[in-house]
């Protein structure tokens, strides 16, 4: 086929994780409990914030929008990996693969700028205590939450149109369990120079940026606290921020350590493997550290479980 030819009609083949039929098995049962796991926790945070007066505040306010985009980043990928290891198939459609990398480029951006917009809200609570609810506004906390989705919209468009621009020439392998970016780029048989050049600028300034904010807005935050007297305020100011710096150290440390790990081995199957810690444990894991360490999360919680009895 030459290339550029019948681009549309391609099917990816998506290897998978596994190529035992009882691996396939156990993937199948251990993805689909941490899926709806996953729902289950994320929805309970958002159906928590929004029937608790308590939790009308900037900062549950970001939370649930985190938890709601957490829900549509593993929905991303999940469904489709559990549905071909049910009809024991491998395929996806070139279509379905513009639209999963579109849609997986968008929710991963929205964390990333939403854990930043988090950041400046600890931020504004803990070094301008006075002037917070002055500073954040619930016009304010829209207008960063627009912002967010804005930017990742625009972004996740920019790399699709990008992607249409290639081709391919024969049903192509995908070592992995979605159509992540950088691998179906390596497979296209036409120049993807400007690929990369968009790739590397966007992790720089949409991925760098958010980061050096994040950092930023922390040194802060440990310079106010060190600034405090007594223990009891040390401790009150940090646990208000130390569940989110939790969030943080997962999704950034896990997502950089796969990328900067697959810059070195050349083994794809095991940076897919690696992958799953930031796709799927890291959404999975946040309502549980947002639960467990938070007082008002869990009497939301229980106020919730009783109205539904």
């Amino acid at each position: 086929m030459e290339p550029g030819n019948d681009t549309q009609l391609l099917e990816f083949l998506l290897l998978g994780l596994a190529e035992d039929p009882e691996l396939q098995l156990l993937n199948f049962g251990l993805f689909l409990s941490m899926y709806l796991v996953t729902v289950l926790g994320n929805l309970l945070i958002i159906l928590a914030t929004i029937s608790d007066s308590h939790l009308h505040t900037p900062m549950y306010f970001f939370l649930s929008n985190l938890s709601f985009v957490d829900i549509c980043f593993t929905s991303t990928t999940i469904p489709k990996m559990l549905v071909n290891i049910q009809t024991q198939s491998k395929a996806i459609t070139y279509a379905g693969c513009i639209t999963q990398i579109h849609f997986f480029v968008l929710f991963a951006g929205l964390d990333n700028f939403l854990l930043t917009v988090m950041a400046y809200d600890r931020f504004v609570a803990i070094c301008h205590p006075l002037n917070y609810m002055v500073i954040m506004k619930y016009r304010i906390c829209g207008l960063l939450v627009l912002v967010s989705w804005v930017v990742s919209v625009l972004y996740a468009l920019l790399q699709s149109l990008m992607m249409l621009r290639l081709s391919f020439c024969t049903d192509l392998e995908i070592p992995h369990f979605f159509c992540e970016l950088n691998q179906v780029i390596q497979h296209a048989c036409s120049d993807t120079f400007l690929n990369e050049v968009v790739i590397y600028f966007a992790a720089l300034l949409l991925g760098g940026g958010p980061l050096t904010g994040i950092l930023y807005s922390y040194c802060k935050i440990v310079s106010s606290i060190r600034a405090i007297s007594s223990a009891q305020g040390k401790y009150k100011a940090f646990s208000t921020c130390a569940s989110h710096l939790s969030v943080v150290s997962l999704f950034y440390g896990t997502s950089l350590g796969v990328y900067l790990s697959s810059a070195v081995t050349q083994n794809s199957r095991s940076t897919a493997t690696a992958s799953v810690m930031y796709t799927v444990v890291t959404p999975m894991l946040n309502p549980f550290i947002y639960s467990l360490r938070n007082k008002d999360i869990k009497s939301a919680l229980r106020r919730l479980c009783d109205t539904g009895r």
